[in-house]
C-alpha cells in the first residue's frame, strides 16, 4: 500500500494548487479518496473520528446489492431460455444475463459520473460519492431490454433534476434512482410496461410472454407461480428486483453494518401487511384477493423497501419519523397496486410520495417532542413554585 500511496502522490502534484491541472483537482480527488481514506481530520470541537467516510458507506451498499444483482444476471438468462425452449446450462444463463446487464451498468456509470465530474469541476468541490450506488441501482430496476439511449436520458434527468438541482448528494429530496425510473415510465411507457418488456428479447419472438404476476392480477388473470418461486425470484420482472431471498441477504448486510434503517424496513413490511390483510377480507378483485404475504414477495416491494426507502438522504431522519415513514410507504404501495390498474406495481410511487413528505414528518415529530418537554418543564415549575 505504501508503494501505491507514493505513486498516487506523484500523480497528484499537477492537480495541486498552482499546478497545470489545478481545476481538475476535484476529479483526481474522487480517484484518490476511492483508494484511500481522506487524510484530513477535524481539529476543533467534539467529533466522532472514524475511518468510515461516505465512500466506504456507499461501497457497503454496493456490496449489499451484489447478491440481488448476481441473481438478476442469472434470472435474465434463465427467463429467456425457458421461454424460448432452448436447451441451456447455468453458464449459458449467466452469460446471456451478463451480455444484457453489463452494458446497462456501463452506460449508467459513464453518463452519471460524467455529469458528476463536470459539476464538481465547475463548482470546485469534491465529487459527490452518492452516484456510486445510484449508478448501480438505476439499471437494476429497469426492464432488461430498455434501449441504452433511453437509459442514458433517464440517468441525465435523475442526476440533473433529482440531485444537482438541489445541490448534489445530501441535498436531494427525491431518491435519484427512482426518479430515473419514474421519468422512464412516463416518458417511454411502452418500454416500461406490458408483457413484452420483462423477458430478454421478448419483443423479437412472438412465443415469449413475460407478463409479471402483478400485471396478470391487474387483468384479473391467474397466477401460476408458487410462493416459493416468488420468494426465490425465478419470475419475470425488472433486472434485479425479483428475488426476495437475495434482497434479504442485502438487507442483513445493511442492518448489521448500521448503514440501512431496520425501523423503515420493518415498519414498511407491517404497513403493507396490514393493508394486504384488510383487502383479503374484502376480496373485490384479484389484487385484493391475492394473499397478503405474497404481496410482500412480488414486484419491487422487497427491493424498494430495503434499498430505496432506506436512503438516508430522502427518508425520514428522526427515530419516530422512520417508523411513520416506512409504515406509510408500505400502506401506499399496496393501495396503489390495488386501485391503479394502469400501474399495478406501486412501490416506486409510494416511496417518491413519502420522500416528499419525509421532511414534514420529521418536523412534526420534532415539534411534538419540544411540546412534550415544554409541558414537563412547566409542570415541574408549578410543583416547585
Amino acid at each position: 500500500m505504501k508503494f501505491i500511496r507514493k505513486q498516487v502522490d506523484v500523480l497528484k502534484k499537477p492537480f495541486l494548487k498552482g499546478g497545470k491541472l489545478e481545476m481538475l483537482y476535484p476529479a483526481f480527488n474522487a480517484f484518490e479518496t476511492m483508494l484511500f481514506v481522506p487524510d484530513h481530520t477535524t481539529s476543533k470541537g467534539s467529533h466522532i473520528r472514524d475511518g468510515v467516510d461516505l465512500k466506504r458507506t456507499m461501497i457497503t451498499v454496493i456490496i449489499a446489492l451484489l447478491p440481488a444483482l448476481s441473481y438478476g444476471i442469472y434470472n435474465t438468462g434463465y427467463q429467456y431460455f425457458i421461454q424460448t425452449g432452448l436447451e441451456f446450462t447455468f453458464l449459458d444463463a449467466v452469460l446471456h444475463g451478463a451480455y444484457k446487464i453489463f452494458p446497462m451498468i456501463a452506460v449508467s456509470y459513464a453518463v452519471g459520473l460524467a455529469i458528476e465530474f463536470a459539476f464538481a469541476v465547475y463548482r470546485n468541490h469534491p465529487v459527490n460519492e452518492g452516484y456510486l450506488v445510484t449508478g448501480l441501482l438505476i439499471p437494476m430496476i429497469m426492464p432488461i431490454d430498455m434501449p441504452l439511449w433511453m437509459l442514458a436520458i433517464s440517468v441525465v434527468f435523475a442526476v440533473l433534476i433529482a440531485k444537482e438541482a438541489f445541490g448534489g448528494t445530501g441535498m436531494n429530496i427525491l431518491n435519484p434512482a427512482l426518479t430515473a425510473r419514474a421519468f422512464a415510465f412516463f416518458a417511454y411507457p411502452t418500454f416500461m410496461s406490458g408483457d413484452k418488456v420483462w423477458v430478454s428479447e421478448a419483443t423479437n419472438i412472438d412465443a415469449i410472454s413475460g407478463e409479471t404476476i402483478l400485471g396478470a392480477l391487474a387483468a384479473n388473470g391467474d397466477v401460476t407461480y408458487s410462493s416459493f418461486n416468488m420468494f426465490m425470484g425465478a419470475i419475470p420482472g425488472s433486472v434485479a428486483e425479483t428475488s426476495v431471498f437475495f434482497v434479504l441477504i442485502g438487507a442483513l448486510i445493511l442492518i448489521l453494518t448500521g448503514v440501512g434503517s431496520w425501523r423503515i424496513i420493518i415498519s414498511g413490511i407491517l404497513g403493507a401487511s396490514l393493508v394486504g390483510i384488510l383487502f383479503n377480507l374484502w376480496g373485490a378483485n384479484s389484487l385484493m384477493s391475492f394473499d397478503w404475504y405474497n404481496h410482500l414477495l412480488v414486484g419491487g416491494f422487497a427491493f424498494g423497501i430495503v434499498f430505496m426507502a432506506t436512503d438516508p438522504v430522502s427518508a425520514a431522519q428522526t427515530t419516530k419519523g422512520k417508523w411513520i415513514y416506512g409504515f406509510l410507504v408500505g400502506v401506499f404501495c399496496i393501495l396503489i397496486r390495488v386501485f391503479n390498474p394502469a400501474y399495478p406495481e406501486g412501490v416506486m410511487l409510494a416511496i417518491l410520495l413519502m420522500n416528499v413528505f419525509a421532511p414534514l414528518i420529521d418536523h412534526y415529530v420534532v415539534e411534538s417532542n419540544i411540546s412534550k418537554r415544554r409541558k414537563r418543564w412547566e409542570a415541574i415549575k408549578l410543583k416547585t413554585a
